[in-house]
């Protein structure tokens, strides 16, 4: 019953977020480096989360297979491939990787 709460409770203030957006960005003006200040700093999380996820498994390194795939999937992102070929030529590469044997 507990998690349900808590499931609710995100729910609603995820809805509430995503609503205030619209809503509030008529009334509130932001300045032009807040702006940019804004779309670096999401850019800057994002990238943490892809690092965190391709580095770490659990509390230690999470071997070489996985930065590498990670890595090729980038590089093919950045010469705009399609997504469908950056996610499968990056799940091939670790997969092959780890098949060779590299942790």
């Amino acid at each position: 019953m507990t998690l349900l709460i808590a499931i609710a409770v995100l729910a609603v203030g995820t809805f509430a977020f995503r609503f205030a957006g619209p809503v509030l960005q008529s009334r509130i003006q932001l300045s032009a480096r807040v702006q940019n200040l804004m779309a670096v700093s999401a850019t800057v999380l994002l990238v943490a989360v892809v690092a965190t996820g391709a580095l770490a498994e659990g509390h230690g390194f999470a071997g070489f297979a996985r930065p590498i795939g990670v890595a090729v999937g980038g590089v093919l992102a950045w010469r705009k491939a399609p997504f469908l070929v950056v996610v499968v030529a990056a799940a091939a590469v670790t997969a092959l990787l780890r098949l060779a044997g590299v942790p």
